[in-house]
């Protein structure tokens, strides 16, 4: 492998140039790294906006990247693998954009004073945030704080599986609850069924020929009782 190809990248050069690209299809460049794996280089892209990015949005920024390579020599002559992704929770806060959507979670956060916060993001500017500390006291709401970025050092969020307010807990189905009271005023209905079905049921037992032996049953009463008025 020549000395061209194992040069290493410039990764200041190499974001100078994806940047723009990335910011003119509405989205943040958060990180650009490459690193070399075998005889290639694995480039990673991590790219953002509010509200997150979808897939569709992934896969147009890396159409976006992959033709501004092709047309540079930022990579050199050595073959590459570009992988494009959204950061995960595990991004530390650094930069107001990224507290901004960090709104609702819970983060910790070291203080250049010293010490360490706990807390609930309520909002951010280009100025500072506002955190939800815990009450004074169990059971007790807790209090805003506002805090400027010059007092923060880097944030992290934290990994909840109850959110509150997550959409995963808004769209989990509410129990059926069963009235007891209603069901034992419902079966009217049923109940004249079942006597139908009854009734139904005794006109089937009957055989073939029962009315021709009725009928003749009731010839042979009436004979009878002719003789008898005769006699």
């Amino acid at each position: 492998m020549t000395p061209a190809a194992r040069a290493k990248v410039d990764g200041a050069k190499l974001r100078e140039q994806l940047e723009p690209v990335v910011s003119e299809l509405g989205y943040d460049l958060e990180e650009v790294s490459a690193q070399r794996a075998g005889s290639r280089q694995l480039l990673r892209v991590v790219v953002d906006a509010d509200g997150g990015i979808t897939l569709d949005g992934i896969a147009e920024v890396s159409q976006a990247v992959s033709a501004t390579l092709d047309e540079s020599d930022v990579m050199g002559e050595s073959p590459y693998d570009l992988e494009v992704t959204s950061p995960g929770v595990s991004r530390p806060l650094i930069l107001p954009r990224h507290w901004r959507r960090a709104a609702g979670r819970l983060v910790t956060v070291p203080l250049t004073a010293g010490g360490e916060l706990t807390g609930r993001v309520l909002e951010a500017d280009e100025e500072g945030v506002t955190l939800e500390l815990p009450g004074r006291k169990p059971g007790m709401p807790g209090r805003p704080r506002r805090l400027g970025y010059a007092e923060l050092g880097r944030g992290k969020v934290q990994v909840e599986f109850n959110r509150p307010g997550a959409k995963n807990d808004e769209d989990e189905p509410a129990e059926d609850v069963v009235d007891e009271s209603e069901e034992s005023e419902e079966p009217d209905e049923f109940e004249e069924l079942d006597e139908q079905d009854e009734d139904e049921e005794d006109e089937a037992v009957r055989q073939p020929g029962d009315d021709v032996a009725d009928e003749v049953a009731a010839a042979d009463e009436v004979a009878a009782k002719h003789e008898d008025e005769q006699s």
